[in-house]
């Protein structure tokens, strides 16, 4: 493990501890996740000697790999789900399951294909919900399903093929860059040649991405229900077949997709983590929420009433303490902009009360006395005000002591209550305090 641990945290994408949390996880389950994985290695970049170095130390500890999809919407959601918009027109390949040559005599795990016969359950689809349930995004999606259903499949043989013309085409890049920087010598027929070389292997990047961005489809509308659209799904699943494209070494044996289905579901699982919620919240944090909401939508199905957290906590075998904080967790913040009614005339925040705010009638009568009393001051001498503002804490709130006030004038307390004896005295003319009078509280 020290070598793949090396690789891993040397990059700066994980933490030591965050590494030491994955295989304790792994030790004490037998089993991690490929979202959990992903979610630790979310800003690593996933080279093929990576890849394959983290799938080799998982069969070493006899840890297993699920890279199952979780089933996270409701069943009755998935049924009014991708056929709306024939998303389930487009799967990521044919054939079989796409497999990693033996290496040291055993077999490595590898993503299965989307087009799975294996699984009892019905994987989730993306739902029209997830766009919205707009005619428009529906139209949308398909049309984008009809053009990349224009590209046909690739063979091993031809992935192969267009992973060396891509590999002749950064060659010829990193000469061309080497001939203008005036370190190699090129003929013109040389630097024809390259610039040929250099818009093919453009050409066989394009094509390999194209190629492949039914599998990113296959795969991204296995995430519906989690907060964000399915194009916005797709388009960052998209970003990471591209990432995918450029890091892939065809030398190492695994088929491309095998490789590429590792790439994509990091992106996806980033893009859920970072932008789904506005609070966000860690993959293994919705794997539990996930899990509480679907234990509770079958109880209340069956119980035909709201289970109770103890219910729930028996169910999923966690505490009641964790049920309430995995619930509380789930909710989604409000804004408080957002409108209410139909008319949309008014905003939640109008109807929520101010704790501790003064009421609008108190807080206008409050600056008006506090106006009346500024007024009243003015006609005194500027210490006496001084000495009133802060005594009464007039101006900050907050009232000060004689002897504060002593040092704050460098006089005594005694002359301090002197001065505010005669102000207080002055105040009470009736030609002054009638004006303050209307504001006494009578009742």
């Amino acid at each position: 493990m020290n070598d793949i641990a090396s690789a891993l945290t040397s990059g700066g994408g994980v933490t030591p501890e965050e590494l030491q949390q994955l295989i304790a996880l792994g030790r004490a389950k037998g089993a991690l996740h490929l979202d959990g994985v992903l979610e630790v290695l979310k800003d690593l970049d996933l080279t093929p000697d990576i890849f394959l170095g983290i799938q080799a130390w998982l069969q070493r500890e006899g840890i297993e790999l699920d890279e199952s999809f979780a089933d996270e919407v409701d069943e009755r959601r998935t049924r009014s789900s991708a056929d709306a918009v024939g998303v389930d027109a487009v799967d990521a390949d044919d054939g079989d399951a796409p497999s990693v040559p033996e290496r040291g005599g055993a077999k490595l795990h590898t993503a299965p294909t989307p087009r799975s016969k294996a699984p009892a359950r019905r994987a989730p689809r993306a739902s029209l919900d997830d766009d919205g349930g707009s005619p428009l995004s529906s139209d949308y999606v398909r049309m984008y399903l009809k053009e990349i259903g224009r590209v046909p499949l690739l063979s091993g043989d031809e992935e192969v093929s267009l992973a060396r013309r891509i590999e002749a085409g950064l060659r010829a890049v990193t000469q061309l860059a080497a001939h203008a920087e005036g370190t190699v010598e090129l003929t013109p027929l040389e630097v024809v040649q390259c610039n040929r070389q250099r818009r093919d292997g453009d050409a066989a990047r394009d094509h390999l991405t194209r190629a492949n961005l039914r599998l990113v489809v296959s795969i991204a509308k296995r995430y519906g229900g989690r907060g964000m659209l399915l194009l916005d799904l797709i388009q960052e699943g998209n970003l990471g077949l591209m990432r995918a494209v450029e890091k892939f070494d065809y030398t190492k044996g695994f088929k491309f997709s095998t490789y590429a289905t590792w790439w994509i579901r990091q992106a996806i699982t980033r893009a859920i983590a970072d932008q789904a919620r506005t609070i966000r919240i860690p993959v293994h944090m919705v794997e539990s929420i996930n899990k509480v909401k679907r234990t509770q939508g079958e109880l209340a199905q069956e119980l035909e009433r709201e289970p109770s957290i103890d219910e729930l906590a028996r169910m999923t075998d966690l505490s009641p303490a964790r049920v309430r904080e995995i619930l509380r967790i789930s909710q989604d913040p409000l804004s408080l902009d957002s409108p209410v009614g139909d008319e949309a005339d008014s905003n939640l925040g109008d109807f929520i009360e101010a704790v501790g705010a003064d009421a609008p009638p108190d807080a206008v009568i409050s600056e008006f006395l506090g106006l009346a009393v500024s007024e009243a001051l003015s006609e005194m001498g500027e210490r006496e005000q001084e000495v009133m503002r802060l005594r009464f804490g007039l101006d900050d709130g907050q009232p000060r002591t004689l002897e504060e006030v002593g040092r704050e004038f460098g006089i005594t307390r005694e002359r301090v209550r002197q001065i505010e004896s005669k102000t207080l005295a002055k105040l009470r003319h009736p030609l002054r305090s009638e004006k303050l009078r209307d504001y006494l509280d009578e009742g």
